[in-house]
């Protein structure tokens, strides 16, 4: 005797929650890369100018002087 069993499975999938956590691995994604644009930037100018040279920079940038 043969019996057909019937099964159905269910999932049930938060949108909201799955779009909130690809929108935050994103941003942090983007802010990690801005970081490490910003560190490069920052070795390259000490090792072009010197920190003194950057130091005055960022001051002059700061005071507008």
């Amino acid at each position: 005797m043969r019996t057909n069993t019937l099964t159905s499975r269910e999932t049930n999938v938060d949108t909201g929650y799955e779009a909130s956590k690809f929108a935050m691995a994103t941003g942090i994604t983007m802010a990690a890369m801005v970081g490490i644009w910003a560190c490069a930037c920052m070795i390259n100018a000490v090792l072009s100018g010197g920190i003194g040279s950057v130091i005055k920079g960022f001051l002059t940038a700061v005071t507008g002087a």
